[in-house]
């Protein structure tokens, strides 16, 4: 019913409307996974649907690289009608199998954000692990598709050093061991492979941190180390400057203003978190919404939330006054 509705708004033209309303304001698109054209992943988009993606994007938008938002926000340029930037985060290698040769046959530019430690294989990304956990047979009732995302909620606010404990406790319940490399399915990027995306011109990459922690979890000594060092890491072994910075999970609590001036600070040009919206001309560089698309396989939800449908859908629920929670004689009692 759902997208017999949204086709239904398609063919009306509200699509078109949308995006024409919106063409001021610049998009962010933010992947994760990719997977091949037989492979099912909730999480990823399949290369077929990816090509879609991208055609329709060469059709409608003018992609840029992200810096060149940054830029526009700085000097007070007013931002290009219909611009869209590429984020993928991370550093899974599935981005250079799967939609690196889709931006060279597109000539499309993307930013690419990775936590140096997973390429350098120190570690792989605890969010994989728990995921990873997930799949397991004999899997904890918390890893269950219906309450993991509030696991992911618990764990993010808790310190690195009691998180990781956490998560070997849960694996030790179920009495199997993490791998210290990630599995194929979860394996990071080379430098080599990264060096060959850099010098391809149409892939940035950028940082995002050294182990991929809650910054709002980290004492500010902490949080400079994960933005300085990572910066550093990835700047040495690419020969290149990094000037983007992308929040771990990036979601409002996830990190605090002084981090913003720390990101400043260290020298980033930028910063994307992963809240949803679009960039508008007076937007703050160090803190740009972004529009999640990872897991849409299907035209319909991509191009609703790309020409700005869920946009103007958020922004109508949102100024609808919201219904008491309680019965206006109960609030003396509610509010003690």
């Amino acid at each position: 019913m759902k997208k017999l509705a949204l086709r239904l708004m398609r063919n009306c033209g509200v699509f078109a409307l949308t995006r024409v309303m919106s063409a001021q304001m610049a998009r962010i698109l933010m992947y994760h996974n990719f997977s091949g054209l037989n492979e099912t992943r909730t999480d990823a988009v399949n290369s077929t649907a990816l090509r879609r993606q991208l055609a329709y994007l060469r059709r409608h938008f003018r992609v840029v690289p992200l810096t060149c938002i940054f830029e526009r926000l700085k000097t007070g340029r007013p931002l290009d009608k219909l611009t869209v930037a590429l984020t993928i985060d991370d550093g899974r290698r599935n981005f250079y199998e799967f939609m690196f040769p889709l931006l060279k046959e597109f000539e499309i530019p993307a930013t690419f954000f990775v936590v140096s430690s997973f390429i350098q294989r120190e570690d792989w990304v605890w969010t994989d692990k728990v995921l990873w956990l997930s799949e397991q047979p004999s899997r904890p009732g918390e890893l269950s598709a219906d309450k993991i995302e509030v696991l992911f909620a618990k764990l993010n606010r808790l310190r690195p050093e009691a998180r990781t404990a956490f998560i070997e406790a849960m694996a030790a319940s179920i009495g199997v061991f993490i791998p210290g490399e990630a599995p194929p399915k979860y394996a990071p990027c080379s430098w080599s492979e990264l060096r060959e995306m850099a010098d391809s011109g149409l892939v940035e990459i950028g940082s995002h941190t050294v182990t991929h922690p809650i910054l709002a979890t980290l004492t500010e000594e902490e949080s400079w180390s994960e933005l300085t060092v990572s910066r550093a890491q990835i700047e040495e072994a690419l020969g290149r400057r990094v000037e983007s910075f992308c929040f771990p999970n990036g979601k409002p609590g996830d990190y605090r203003l002084s981090q913003l001036r720390q990101i400043r600070e260290a020298g980033y040009a930028g910063a994307v978190a992963a809240e949803f919206g679009m960039v508008t001309n007076d937007a703050d560089p160090y803190e740009l919404p972004r529009i999640g698309v990872s897991g849409y396989s299907d035209a319909l939800s991509f191009s609703k939330n790309l020409d700005g449908v869920e946009y103007y859908q958020a922004r109508l629920q949102s100024s609808r006054p919201a219904r008491a929670a309680v019965a206006p004689e109960d609030m003396s009692i509610k509010s003690s």
